[in-house]
């Protein structure tokens, strides 16, 4: 019994030296998850922290992807393009929502807006060396207006639209429309941009933003 107190304790100890060398000066950890990201059997954790920086909408968040190889830590990977700022939400503040693994895909969900909602899911894999987006699942509108749902598999290029239309007196009628739009390199690193990535649907003439 005191053979197994003594490793976790050691285990423990390893992991919060990691956390605090890794961490940015003044920061705060405001999530953690642990999963397989990059094939090898063996857990990463992914740590996201509200840094000291101030962006054009609150706090810069840092998200790092921590590695463990011959018994000590590295950073696979880190970014503060991923994660959107502390007051992204607009009137409902912080848009963080969570963080998940799930069969080596990292899944990151965010949301914000007022009495317009919007929320959005991007999916990373390990591949190429670098977490790259290979899906985005985003929702956007307002009760008794419209809805709009986007799937859009950036591995393959299909982007699925569908736009439910209550008001039809403002906004017209329901859209729905399937676009192939290859081509797309977006990963950790250069996810969010100032100018938002626009596809105009070539049919019904939407426009979706990444």
């Amino acid at each position: 019994m005191k053979k197994i107190f003594f490793t976790l304790s050691v285990i423990i100890s390893i992991f919060c030296f990691a956390q605090k060398e890794f961490q940015p000066a003044g920061s705060e950890i405001i999530d953690t998850v642990e999963g397989d990201l990059d094939g090898d059997k063996i857990p990463e954790r992914v740590v996201i922290y509200t840094t000291v920086d101030e962006g054009e909408l609150g706090k810069i968040r840092e998200i790092q992807i921590q590695k463990r190889s011959g018994g000590t830590w590295m950073i696979l990977s880190k970014s503060r393009n991923a994660i959107l700022e502390s007051a992204g939400g607009g009137m409902m503040g912080d848009p963080y929502q969570e963080t998940t693994i799930e069969k080596g895909i990292l899944n990151i969900t965010q949301a914000g807006g007022s009495s317009w909602k919007w929320g959005y899911t991007d999916k990373y894999r390990f591949q190429n060396s670098r977490f790259e987006l290979i899906g985005h699942s985003s929702t956007y509108g307002r009760p008794r207006d419209y809805w709009t749902e986007v799937d859009f598999n950036l591995s393959t290029g299909q982007l699925n639209y569908n736009k439910e239309v209550e008001n039809t007196a403002e906004y017209g009628k329901s859209k729905q429309e399937t676009y192939i739009k290859k081509g797309l390199k977006i990963d950790l690193q250069n996810r969010n941009q100032k100018e938002p990535r626009k596809i105009i649907l070539p049919k019904t003439k939407e426009e979706v933003y990444l």
